[in-house]
């Protein structure tokens, strides 16, 4: 495998480790500074010039693209993507994680657990929003922020109004999100790669610093994960459009919440901590997806004029609760289940004797004509949910409606 791996800090220790373990598993690998490309577009032909040269053949790119370089960084990964090159990340999963404001919103409409947030513009709105997350104290957030930085905590509403106030008179959008006391000073940093949590640690702040991270002083320490924090922590990512991912979670009573989801986690952490090859099992899954890769289900099912994608959601007091998936008649109308969403568990191609149950989701391809048609007549003309209830909603005209597309 030929692979490129875009950024700017060659010698930072996540990109020489992450060199170091390709060239340990015998793959031809080179860092290419992500500001270097000329991105050249004529019809047909999207292609890649590197210091000013065109650019070599790559099997596969890993992006390390930094905060500060969001816009161009996407666009060269983009390119990418045009090239039929497979990237570990793409651009629309980056720039889903990197805006904390867009992250919240696509997770929070999946039931993800989320620290309640709120995000206002004009001043007279800051006293209810602080009151709408539970009063002082409050953790305030730019929303571009990183490592850290431009994280603030409030201890009382007279400072939250004066912090705000500042940020915003310096054209800053600012977050105001409830501040986790039983979770204060610590949290969890679960890497996800592909389907599955390959490491996980809990990091804790020292001092009176409130914030965990360990670029500011935070100790880590490994920690193996319950089932729920590690399929909340694989569901958020997927959600966002990512395969590789840092999830930051707080530890609750009622179960996890994201705090946020990283598109360029830092692997000198969490290897120290636990131990394991991250870099490595990073490498081994871009191999794997170039030598048989994924297709991705809503660039292709498109091209099937009639057909599409949806989620459906089956509500309490539904005719289809307590059938199997045979007995429900989908398949009957030309509509197959892919994947059943049942609370946190995720059901990948659930057999027909499966049973439905209130607050199921199913992730459906089938006939946009047949879907509608179950729809009653009289409910068209309400507004409609991002997630349809089977039976109550109207399905929109376009052929994909994939619960991560935004």
């Amino acid at each position: 495998m030929k692979l490129a791996i875009l950024s700017r800090g060659p010698q930072s220790y996540s990109t020489r480790r992450l060199k170091q373990a390709a060239l340990q598993r015998d793959h031809t690998v080179k860092v290419l500074d992500t500001l270097k490309f000329a991105i050249d577009l004529q019809q047909g032909i999207p292609d890649l010039y590197f210091r000013q040269k065109p650019l070599s053949t790559y099997d596969a790119v890993l992006p390390r693209i930094g905060a500060s370089v969001t816009y161009y960084g996407t666009a060269v990964v983009r390119q990418f993507q045009e090239m039929d090159v497979f990237c570990a990340n793409t651009a629309h999963g980056i720039i889903n994680s990197r805006d904390k404001l867009r992250s919240l919103q696509i997770l929070s409409r999946h039931h993800i657990g989320i620290p309640r947030t709120t995000f206002v513009r004009d001043k007279k709105d800051v006293l209810p929003a602080i009151e709408r997350v539970g009063g002082a104290p409050v953790v305030i957030k730019l929303i571009e922020g990183t490592q850290g930085i431009g994280v603030l905590l409030a201890e009382s509403v007279k400072a939250a109004e004066s912090i705000i106030e500042l940020l915003q008179s310096q054209k800053q959008n600012v977050l105001i999100q409830k501040f986790v006391a039983e979770s204060a000073g610590k949290d969890i940093r679960a890497f996800v790669v592909g389907d599955r949590v390959i490491a996980a640690m809990r990091r804790t702040a020292q001092g009176q610093e409130f914030r965990s991270n360990v670029h500011r002083g935070g100790i880590a320490e490994a920690v193996e994960l319950d089932d729920i924090y590690k399929e909340t922590a694989v569901r958020s990512a997927q959600i966002l459009g990512l395969r590789v991912a840092g999830v930051d979670m707080l530890e609750r009573a009622n179960g996890p919440q994201i705090m946020e989801v990283n598109s360029s986690p830092g692997l000198e952490g969490i290897e120290s901590s636990t131990g394991l090859d991250v870099a490595g099992a990073v490498i081994d899954y871009i191999s794997a997806q170039v030598d048989f890769p994924e297709i991705d289900i809503r660039q292709r099912l498109t091209v099937s004029k009639g057909y599409g994608v949806s989620e459906i959601y089956v509500p309490e007091g539904s005719n289809f609760v307590g059938l199997t998936i045979k007995d429900s008649m989908l398949s009957e109308k030309d509509i197959n289940v892919l994947t059943l969403y049942r609370g946190s568990k995720t059901i990948p191609n659930p057999r027909s004797d499966r049973i439905l149950e209130p607050d199921d989701k199913l992730l459906c391809f089938g006939k946009l004509e047949s879907m509608r048609g179950m729809i009653p007549t009289k409910t068209r003309r309400r507004r409609r949910p991002l997630v349809k209830e089977l039976g109550t909603e109207e399905l929109p005209e376009h052929d994909i409606t994939s619960y991560d597309i935004d």
